[in-house]
């Protein structure tokens, strides 16, 4: 009797399991074998905390072992991809979508104007040029002869003084080392000059040749990984070698600097910008009329920013935040800089004022309110014109040019309204539509809103909320949240057509403006670095529950998504409230906060973050560091990982021990992913590899939330 009721039990056990199994693999929830990876035994103590890094061998991206392990992954990556029955049409839609000609706003070189210019589906823009604003255009340069593949990119550098050269910039396959070359406009000729190992810098004409900041060649097989340091300033003269440049300024005391050098348009002044990361900065200045001066202090640093945005005889117009967190602009005699000594051009306001420039003789303005844009003309002296009106909320960028322009350009654009380019007429303040975007779809069709919600600390926080009009808050609408918070960068509102992908289908966008941004000004920074980060993860996980709460989606249909700082922001509140979110996608991602000053430039984020070498910025980084806060017999939500094997900002390996990590210990069947782009870095190094990503994340999504999208 015993023995028949256990065997009665067993059944009903077994039964019960099979049907479980069996729900499961109706969810997308099936169980993935993924590749082994290797554990070592390392170590690392940090005052008296012991902490394991069993994937550190994955830092190593020249390994064999490396390399076979990434394969793996990706092979495991593509054959779940591969099974999705909608993926291909999911890609299709994307090229209709993203298959309209753009053009960026034109840039004016004397008698010339440049633009940029994509057909639809080129994988680089292609730059013309035309004499006149009714010239004929031409080809200028077109990366995509570069390559087979579609990666070169080129960007435009500075002009020559005569505008009869501009320097270009060329990058290969995402990496952010570029070469500096040379090309004469009229004869569209390419120079024979060659500037190697160049980071984060233009050209700054002066007489022949131009200033640039570079740094000594890497070890071989070092190029992407290895740190950036002893930055240094050279001068370039037009027709000889590099070996030949002259060295301008360094600071061997201080190798993790930054040094930017900018020359006025007038010739007369060198500028030159010190940081030791990515806020807080110094400036000198030098008289190129004054034979063997060296630089003089202009403003000290390091704990505030200030910018010089042109010189007005011999003074210095400075936007800056010294004594006014929301920016402010002031007229600096350089040879008596005392803060005391500034001429107050435009006071701080409640806004922010986010930038600043001039044109024509005319002083421009650009605040955010609430994240929206705002510009004002004004004189020189600070005398207000006129507003610019502006065609909706949204963002407008330009506004600069050169002391003799008559006309400039601006570009405005929103969630709903495809970026357009104006000419605006100096004297009369009159703008006129110059290029209007036509896109394939009716953006009237969708619905944009700015709501506000209350973060754990009760801090109001601005979100942009953009859906087909009349949609039903059921809670079952798929929605993407993505925000960045960080770095003192503002999330604005831009066009994305992408993201018709979602609001198509039924779905939400949702792009809050977190602590950490520069949408309030820099105390709004300041309130989500360093010790304060954990503000911006509040901000995101306040975000989610009020998407919740308000019906418009619901944990199971919420996907995560955020690159870079981004990517840290989404592996950070996936593992603090793994819960709350179906779908995460951490792109390029800062992973391991213990250790990312070590590789490339991410030292210069220490200002942002702080070091794990700080025994007190130790205790908060190892306290939200995503990778270090993965535990055992949770179940995480369904992630796709991105990163590419030519990011040389955010190392892959950040990425990689994340994934491997997250693999081992997730204690459910939903997916853990890594997919690995190639000849590509810290974002899509072109159109192709960006529309395959945009399919990839958005077939995982719907494949996950059980969802088919309405395409056929």
């Amino acid at each position: 009797m015993r023995k028949g009721k256990m065997k009665a039990m067993v059944f009903l056990i077994f039964v019960m399991v099979v049907m479980l199994v069996v729900a499961a693999c109706r969810k997308g929830e099936e169980k993935i074998t993924y590749p082994r990876t290797e554990k070592v035994d390392q170590v690392d103590d940090y005052f008296g905390t012991r902490v394991a890094d069993p994937y550190r061998w994955l830092e190593d991206d020249n390994s064999e072992e490396t390399r076979s392990w990434v394969e793996e992954q990706n092979r495991v990556t593509f054959a779940y991809l591969e099974k999705i029955p909608y993926r291909e049409k999911i890609r299709k839609r994307l090229k209709d979508i993203y298959n309209y000609p753009r053009m960026g706003q034109p840039i004016r070189a004397g008698e010339y104007y440049f633009f940029y210019k994509n057909d639809g589906l080129q994988n680089q823009s292609v730059i013309y040029v035309q004499k006149g604003l009714d010239g004929q255009p031409e080809v200028f340069i077109d990366p995509n002869q570069l390559s087979p593949d579609g990666t070169v990119r080129i960007g435009l550098a500075g002009f020559s003084p005569d505008f009869r050269y501009v320097a270009i910039n060329r990058s290969e396959a995402g990496s952010d080392w570029s070469e500096i070359r040379v090309m004469e406009i009229a004869t569209r000729q390419e120079l024979p000059d060659r500037i190697r190992w160049v980071k984060f810098s233009g050209a700054a004409w002066y007489k022949d040749g131009f200033f640039y900041s570079g740094y000594d060649q890497p070890a071989p097989g070092q190029e992407l990984r290895a740190r950036n340091e002893y930055q240094k300033v050279f001068y370039h003269k037009l027709g000889e070698p590099q070996e030949k440049d002259t060295l301008v300024y360094q600071d061997p005391k201080n190798p993790l600097r930054y040094f930017n050098l900018g020359v006025t348009e007038d010739q007369k002044y060198a500028v030159l910008e010190v940081s030791a990361g990515t806020s807080g900065n110094e400036l000198y200045w030098k008289d190129l009329a004054a034979k063997k001066s060296d630089f003089q202090l202009l403003i000290p640093g390091f704990e505030n920013d200030s910018e010089v945005i042109d010189n007005l005889g011999d003074k210095f117009l400075v936007r800056t935040n010294i004594g006014a967190a929301n920016y402010r602009l002031v007229l600096v005699d350089p040879r008596n800089p005392s803060p005391d000594k500034w001429q107050e051009i435009l006071p701080e306001k409640p806004e922010v004022l986010v930038s600043a420039s001039t044109a024509g003789g005319y002083l421009f303005a650009s605040y955010l309110q609430d994240a929206r844009t705002r510009v004002y003309q004004h004189r020189p002296t600070g005398e207000l014109i006129k507003e610019v009106e502006l065609p909706a909320i949204g963002t407008a960028s330009g506004f600069g040019g050169w002391r003799d322009d008559k006309v400039i350009f601006y570009t405005f654009q929103s969630f709903n309204y495809p970026p357009t380019i104006y000419k605006y007429d100096l004297a009369s303040g009159q703008s006129e539509v110059f290029v209007r975007q036509q896109v394939k779809f009716n953006p009237e069709d969708f619905e944009v809103k700015q709501v506000f919600y209350n973060s754990k600390d009760g801090t109001r926080v601005p979100m942009f909320i953009i859906h087909k009009r009349g949609l039903v808050l059921d809670g079952k609408n798929p929605t993407w949240l993505t925000a960045y918070g960080g770095f003192n960068v503002s999330l604005t509102p831009g066009f994305n057509p992408t993201i018709l992908i979602i609001l198509e289908n039924g779905g939400v966008f949702a792009q809050p403006n977190l602590r950490g941004g520069g949408e309030y000004g820099e105390k709004w920074h300041r309130a989500g670095m360093l010790e304060n980060k954990q503000n911006v993860f509040d901000d995101f996980i306040a975000a989610a529950e009020y998407l919740i709460n308000e019906k418009y989606t619901s944990p199971r249909f919420l996907a995560i998504s955020g690159a870079s700082n981004g990517g840290l922001l989404v592996g950070a509140v996936m593992t603090q409230r793994p819960e709350l979110f179906g779908v995460a996608f951490p792109a390029v991602g800062v992973m391991d906060m213990l250790r990312y000053h070590r590789f490339t430039v991410g030292w210069g984020w220490v200002v942002e973050y702080g070091s794990s070498d700080n025994e007190e910025q130790f205790r908060y980084l190892y306290k939200y560091s995503p990778l270090h806060n993965i535990r055992d017999g949770i179940c995480y939500p369904a992630t796709m990982v991105t990163t590419a094997d030519h990011d040389d900002r955010v190392v892959p390996a950040h990425s990689f021990k994340f994934a491997a990590t997250l693999q081992e210990k997730q204690a459910c069947n939903k997916p853990v992913l890594i997919r690995i782009e190639t000849r590509s870095g810290h974002g899509s190094s072109n159109v192709t590899k960006a529309i395959d990503e945009l399919t990839d994340k958005y077939s995982f999504m719907f494949r996950v939330m059980g969802l088919k999208p309405i395409y056929r």
